[in-house]
């Protein structure tokens, strides 16, 4: 059977197979899912993106070697701080990581955690940047977008090389999100926003968070913030 076969057999299967659905409890691994129509549902979970901002101008502009520590230093901040807020990371794209959030508090929690990834970024991993190479002026930047849906896990590509696809309009807009201004780093949906209690809203009762009108969706109420949690 030539590859052209092969693509038309496994598009035919997809296609006309009926998909199996179970309730999730937990953020699966690839092996808790088959390669066929299987999907875990999940009635709501949190999306968290986080995107190190201007990495192209950051790759074409400085050493090689300087780039990779910024990339390094960045996502180690970011996986850290998500796997601490209860979150799970279930994938890197390059220059981002993308982390699911389940449970009761789920919007509160990846909130939070953006709040922490923004005053790690900002004083902690830019303080030591500065202290190796105190005569570059490279300033990290960069956005962690955050939406809450419904939202399916299912498994994708071939044996013995596939992992977990996520569908859902959480997992969608979070990753658009970070395509907005570095200079409000956080960046959160009106459905996120909507949940969060006091402590992730307010700062001695200052609402840290600015309403724009999402021009690149539908014009949605979405919100931005230059806070950070300290760690």
């Amino acid at each position: 059977m030539g590859i052209a076969d092969e693509i038309k057999n496994n598009a035919s299967t997809t296609f006309k197979t009926r998909w199996g659905t179970r309730k999730g409890q937990k953020v699966p691994e690839p092996s808790d899912l088959k390669l066929g129509n299987d999907a875990i549902h999940f009635d709501r979970a949190t999306v968290l993106y986080a995107d190190l901002d201007q990495s192209t101008l950051l790759v074409e502009k400085r050493h090689w070697h300087f780039a990779a520590e910024v990339y390094k230093t960045y996502l180690y901040a970011a996986t850290r701080l998500i796997n601490d807020a209860g979150g799970t990371i279930v994938s890197y794209d390059g220059d981002r990581v993308m982390g699911v959030f389940i449970g009761e508090r789920q919007c509160n929690d990846a909130v939070r955690c953006a709040l922490k990834i923004n005053y790690a970024v900002k004083s902690v991993v830019q303080a030591e940047l500065k202290s190796h190479y105190k005569d570059n002026s490279y300033a990290i930047r960069h956005v962690v977008g955050i939406d809450t849906s419904e939202l399916h896990a299912a498994r994708t590509g071939v044996r013995g090389d596939n992992d977990v696809v996520w569908v859902g309009n959480s997992a969608n807009l979070a990753a658009k999100l970070t395509a907005e201004s570095a200079d409000y780093p956080t960046w959160i949906t009106g459905r996120v926003y909507g949940k969060l209690h006091d402590q992730q809203k307010l700062s001695n009762n200052v609402n840290m968070w600015k309403p724009w009108r999402w021009s690149r969706h539908n014009n949605d109420t979405v919100y931005s913030s230059t806070y950070w949690w300290a760690l």
